[in-house]
């Protein structure tokens, strides 16, 4: 069954949300679906004592949540995981619908998000990707067909070697037209190391708010939307951190926990300019209850890409959502190195500017 949303629809699709495990990740979940504008009609947080082969989890329990999807009339099923394409196929076989798991949801994110030939090479590359160990699948009817002579192939098995073959060169093509876009990259880079110009990356987790720093520091208008993924292109402008010196501000494409790894090898030239940086500038949404995770998992991210060992400032945005601002002694001091900002009010910006130049001067 496929298990494509569709590009225009009459009304948002429904869904219902599946996830194991802990309430954060079922939050981030819901954030997810939201983003992509699903109407959330319920959401199941499970616990599985131990994954079975067939979907993941109990039988027992997958009929139940089919038959709760069935009376919800729900139009899909969005799952908190990332289930085998055979047990997508089990899923979507047992509910009779369409089902999105966790990689697939932040895809379609991306692809809706892609404003640049850059960003819409790197999504394709991801999608097809994705979409590759899936097509035996999508087949399997076809190639249960008889007739043909002893020993000759089927139907399905003669379209998916040619849908595989036709993907596998549309994959290498993409990378061919991504490795040429990254050498630009590449010669956009060393024209700034000419200018001799310390560089300083913002990085962090989706929607902390690096958008919003990057106008804020440096006076511009790049996209600012309280949604996940709202910037997938690095965008670099001039600023002053105090008068006199000249630096290049860098904002890049969110991370989030489990980013699918096909997205990290996608946009990998995107996410290196952080690698390349004098100075990180590690933002943090202080309001948010899950900011110790997202802070590990943007430290994971970074030491994957091998920006690891770069100077850091802790950007602890957001303080004028905080319910109580005597929290914010306490965050600064679990964090180490940290500054606390709004950068909608601009409360903290002179710190911050003030702590960017000690660091550059180093």
């Amino acid at each position: 069954m496929a298990h494509k949303l569709e590009e225009v629809a009459e009304r948002p699709r429904r869904a219902l949300l599946i996830s194991i495990g802990k309430e954060e990740d079922g939050r981030e979940l819901r954030g997810l679906a939201e983003t992509l504008e699903l109407d959330i009609i319920g959401q199941e947080a499970i616990r599985v004592r131990e994954r079975q082969p067939q979907y993941g989890i109990g039988s027992g329990k997958a009929q139940e949540l089919a038959e709760k999807a069935k009376q919800l009339e729900a139009d899909l099923l969005v799952l908190d995981w990332d289930p085998s394409p055979s047990q997508q196929r089990n899923w979507e076989d047992l509910a009779g619908l369409p089902v999105l798991d966790r990689q697939e949801l932040i895809i379609k994110i991306f692809a809706a998000r892609a404003a640049t030939r850059e960003a819409e090479l790197q999504v394709q590359l991801a999608e097809l990707t994705y979409r590759l160990p899936r097509l035996a699948h999508k087949y399997i009817d076809l190639s249960r067909q008889r007739g043909g002579r002893y020993g000759t192939k089927g139907a399905g098995e003669t379209r998916l070697e040619t849908d595989r073959r036709a993907i596998e060169q549309r994959i290498h093509k993409l990378k061919k037209q991504i490795d040429d876009v990254a050498k630009q990259r590449q010669v956009q880079r060393r024209q700034r190391e000419r200018q001799n110009l310390p560089v300083c990356a913002i990085v962090g987790y989706t929607n902390a708010g690096k958008s919003s720093l990057l106008n804020a520091l440096t006076g511009s208008d790049v996209l600012v939307e309280d949604k996940l993924f709202a910037t997938l292109d690095a965008a670099t402008r001039r600023f002053e951190p105090v008068p006199g010196m000249v630096a290049l501000l860098t904002d890049t494409v969110g991370f989030i926990r489990r980013l699918p790894h096909s997205l990290i090898k996608a946009f990998r030239s995107t996410l290196e300019e952080a690698s390349h940086a004098s100075l990180l500038l590690h933002v943090l949404d202080a309001s948010d209850a899950a900011v110790e995770n997202c802070y590990k998992t943007t430290v994971s991210v970074l030491q994957e890409l091998g920006a690891g060992e770069i100077p850091v400032i802790t950007v602890l945005n957001k303080t004028d959502k905080l319910d109580d601002p005597a929290q914010i002694p306490a965050l600064l001091g679990h964090f180490s190195e940290s500054v606390a900002v709004s950068a909608k009010t601009g409360g903290g910006l002179d710190e911050l500017k003030r702590q960017i130049a000690q660091k550059l001067k180093k």
